[in-house]
């Protein structure tokens, strides 16, 4: 069976119309799919969002999309509100199915490390949880290291 070919994505930077849907979307279908998250979810990840977008600061945050076909097949994020204390804050970090282990990934988490580099945030943190294998692998990559583990219903 031949593999369907896709897209190379383009990586753009900053907010484009549609981004605070589409990335909302790409997160609520994933994760409705692998651990049936639901309306809480989706509604907490969108108004994060707009929070985020709403107070965001150019030399202090980053939003990147992957764009392919004229649609955003995935996106990540470094929130800097705490850049006082010198961190950055990786968030919103997702892709959509056909664009998973083909490299995507491995460059919008590069983009948003060399800004962090560029902005010196000293230390880079995340939330993340069992089952995202791939996204781990990724993260260990760039060094990311696992510090804590603990229960939550912060996601629904």
């Amino acid at each position: 069976m031949k593999q369907k070919k896709i897209e190379e994505p383009v990586i753009r930077y900053g907010y484009s119309p549609g981004a605070i849907g589409r990335i909302t979307e790409l997160h609520a279908r994933y994760y409705h799919q692998h651990w049936e998250f639901g309306l809480f979810f989706e509604s907490k990840v969108a108004s994060e969002l707009v929070e985020f977008l709403s107070r965001f600061e150019e030399n202090r945050d980053g939003l990147w999309t992957a764009v392919a076909n004229k649609q955003i097949v995935g996106a990540i994020a470094i929130d800097g509100i705490h850049a006082d204390a010198g961190e950055a804050h990786l968030r919103w970090f997702i892709l959509a199915p056909e664009y998973q282990n083909v490299g995507t990934g491995n460059r919008l988490l590069g983009q948003a490390i060399d800004f962090c580099r560029k902005a010196k945030f000293d230390r880079i943190y995340l939330w993340t949880f069992s089952g995202l294998d791939a996204a781990r692998h990724l993260y260990e990559k760039y060094r990311f290291r696992f510090v804590a583990e603990q229960a939550g219903s912060q996601w629904g």
